[in-house]
């Protein structure tokens, strides 16, 4: 029993290891967050969002960034969360996620963090019904907790096969 325990301790050890490296954080509804940074492609202020129609409400439309559309996705709205008026902080993450550009509608970007393994610890266990795999693990960095997202999996297939079909047209 002891080596299993401890089996699964170094497995947790090796996941957390297996997450370190730099990651964008963000802001929404006050709590922070986090997107490994090679998934970012950049980051734009807000811009003219046109609604597109017949798609989930968190799907807030798609942009013209340099002559490409890209679908923005309310991150506020995609967790549940009540949505906002957009201030001069809210921005748009642009990342790729399976080689398609999305763009992610936050309350504020923070900074890059360089976060190391022993400062990670797996997520915990929410309850049935709420879906842990998003996120990558916990950072625990200067007595705060920052969120990790695996935004490929936040942005899951339903979203891809939407974006999909959002940018065939261009």
């Amino acid at each position: 029993m002891q080596a299993v325990m401890e089996k699964g301790k170094k497995s947790d050890a090796l996941e957390s290891l297996s997450h370190e490296g730099k990651y964008l954080t963000f802001v929404l509804c006050g709590e922070e967050y986090g997107i490994e940074i090679l998934k970012v492609r950049e980051i734009i202020g807000i811009m003219n969002i046109t609604p597109v129609p017949q798609t989930p409400g968190y799907m807030k439309g798609v942009i013209n960034l340099r002559g490409k559309v890209i679908p923005v996705v309310d991150l506020r709205l995609k967790f549940g969360f009540q949505e906002t008026d957009h201030t001069k902080e809210t921005c748009i993450i642009v990342v790729e996620v399976k080689n398609k550009l999305t763009g992610v509608l936050v309350d504020t970007v923070s900074e890059v963090l360089d976060v190391r393994g022993e400062d990670l610890e797996p997520a915990p266990h929410l309850g049935e019904g709420i879906n842990t795999e998003i996120f990558l693990g916990m950072a625990k960095i200067k007595n705060k907790v920052k969120i990790l997202l695996d935004i490929d999996k936040v942005l899951g297939t339903e979203e891809i096969n939407m974006v999909e079909s959002l940018t065939s047209v261009s």
